[in-house]
């Protein structure tokens, strides 16, 4: 986080983001106390959103805003500042963005909060094995005693110390259940690990080792099918796979034959490709829940991002570290 002279001056700021989006993640109320500072220029219509930025200064982006290129950015001339009220980035910036030196900021933590509630919902899940106790249930078998499994004492493996899989190691740990937390990180110690209250393993030993394994890797080169047929083998019978980080990460196929198999059950928020076509295996096996990325922020929860970027603006205006800063060098590693 790097610290800047404060601007004395009402700077111009557009929003640009989905239409449908845009009251509820920059409500009326929000707007306009964010006009105490900025001056707002109208919101774009029709079919160039960005023709609006060749006045602006700030640019609040979202769900919907184009990427911006170099073609892009040439009709912005006056653009300083990119307060993304939504999660990555990628799709976003492009390398023109670091040339001209804009800044960059992500509200990807205030996104982290619903993700991180979501998966322990999901692991909750798993540790009953509610998707394997369900279809038993429709096929008329009432599970007895020695069929059901909760979640004391269970081993549950996070791959990838993110933002979000550090949360979610966090809350685990801080559970009542007991549960033991193994992650599988190539840029976490065995101090850091500790620290945060798990074992670091190898990715090998965490799936033969966790009942429940947590995807929450960045989509990298490294990382893309991570979780191969060799991978997913090492899980133990009657395990799961939760993914509410990028599809790819896993392989999908591979996956699709663990689930026909009914040996292990997943619970996927994303999925490669995404959306899955109609037909596909793993939108009818009975031992697979699978949802359309509503792990983020969603309906009122995105009113969060809004308040994240506004609370950027202020910070930026005010010369202060930004606490959502991106830049070059940190954006491989993130999702």
């Amino acid at each position: 986080m790097t610290a800047r002279a404060a601007h004395p001056a009402r700077p111009r700021a557009v929003c640009v983001m989905d239409p449908a989006v845009a009251p509820l993640v920059l409500p009326h109320d929000l707007r306009a106390h964010l006009s105490e500072v900025v001056e707002f220029l109208p919101d774009p219509t029709g079919p160039e959103p960005l023709a609006a930025l060749a006045d602006a200064e700030i640019l609040i982006s979202g769900w919907g805003c184009p990427r911006l290129t170099a073609g892009v950015l040439a009709r912005a001339p006056r653009l300083r500042a990119v307060m993304h009220a939504a999660g990555t980035v990628k799709s976003l910036v492009s390398d023109a963005v670091w040339e001209r030196g804009i800044v960059v900021s992500s509200a990807a933590d205030a996104n982290a909060g619903p993700v991180v509630s979501y998966t322990l919902a999901l692991i909750t899940l798993a540790a009953r094995r509610t998707l394997t106790m369900a279809a038993r249930y429709d096929a008329g078998v009432w599970p007895d005693s020695a069929a059901r499994t909760g979640a004391d004492g269970l081993t549950v493996g996070i791959v990838g110390a993110s933002r979000i899989g550090r949360r979610v190691i966090d809350r685990l740990v801080r559970s009542d259940a007991g549960f033991q937390v193994l992650v599988s990180d190539p840029y976490v110690t065995d101090e850091e690990a500790r620290r945060l209250g798990a074992e670091r393993v190898g990715l090998d030993e965490l799936c033969r080792r966790s009942a429940v394994v947590s995807v929450h890797a960045p989509l990298l080169p490294e990382t893309t099918g991570l979780l191969d047929a060799r991978m997913l083998a090492l899980i133990p019978d009657g395990g799961a796979l939760i993914n509410t980080a990028r599809g790819a990460v896993v392989d999908t196929e591979a996956l699709t034959r663990e689930c026909s198999e009914g040996r292990l059950e997943a619970y996927l928020d994303v999925t490669d490709p995404e959306p899955l076509p109609s037909g596909h295996p793993l939108r009818s096996l009975p031992h697979v829940l699978v949802t359309p990325h509503i792990a983020g922020a969603q309906g009122t929860e995105t009113r969060r991002l809004g308040q994240y970027a506004a609370a950027e603006v202020a910070r930026y205006l005010a010369g202060a570290p930004l606490l959502g800063e991106v830049t070059p060098d940190v954006l491989p590693r993130l999702a």
